[in-house]
């Protein structure tokens, strides 16, 4: 049976603005190096930035029928997130679908396959972090879901939750989880300023995160070149 669920929790919009600000790194690091979306998945145009609450569409290969019932689900500060169910490199989206999507206020695409038209998207602004780039068309015959949880590039993510996505990527934090990321961020965003400060005045990282013991104890000797 196919579903569409109508109005799932979303994570409260202050804490995705707060998510939004960090980068994807960041964000990857301080959740403890988890809910990285696979790093094939990339942005169709350098420079782009995108943090939403997810919209999740399941489809099947080569039919993007369901992107389509899924428009009529967003809402203001959401991103669409598409998985096919087997494996598609079909252009499952472009421009009129961006068209439809950006008037509903969604922040942009996060699909597991392909998606065409870019240079109107880039014109658009409207983001994209896909698998493909292919023109190669879609047909609308067979039933998915909306709004049900998937895993979308070896990550599992819940209508709801945040995604954020930018030029190194795409990441999701459970909605359960995002107050508590938030303050990882933040920590971790001071710790790198510490030590911003002091590499610009030259110290070496080795000394700053204090490596060199651990290094020893490893086995890292240093000699001297014979002259």
């Amino acid at each position: 049976m196919s579903v569409v669920v109508r109005n799932p929790p979303r994570t409260e919009r202050e804490l995705v603005e707060q998510l939004g600000r960090f980068g994807v790194s960041t964000i990857h690091e301080a959740q403890g190096r988890t809910h990285l979306l696979d790093p094939a998945l990339r942005p169709i145009w350098a420079g782009a930035r995108a943090a939403g609450t997810a919209v999740t569409v399941s489809v099947p290969p080569g039919d993007n029928w369901m992107i389509h019932v899924a428009v009529e689900q967003c809402a203001e500060g959401d991103l669409l997130v598409v998985a096919p169910t087997t494996p598609s490199s079909a252009g499952y989206f472009g421009e009129l679908l961006a068209t439809a999507l950006a008037y509903r206020g969604v922040r942009g695409l996060v699909i597991d396959a392909g998606c065409r038209d870019v240079a109107e998207l880039r014109e658009m602004g409207f983001p994209v972090w896909s698998r493909h780039v292919s023109a190669f068309g879609t047909v609308k015959e067979t039933l998915g879901d909306v709004n049900v949880g998937l895993v979308c590039a070896g990550q599992w993510i819940e209508p709801g939750d945040v995604v954020v996505a930018d030029d190194d990527g795409v990441v999701v934090v459970p909605r359960a989880e995002a107050a508590a990321v938030v303050e990882a961020c933040r920590a971790r965003e001071e710790k790198e300023a510490r030590a911003r400060e002091r590499y610009a005045k030259g110290e070496l990282s080795l000394d700053v995160n204090a490596m060199r013991d651990a290094l020893a104890a490893k086995g890292l000797t240093y000699v001297d070149a014979d002259r």
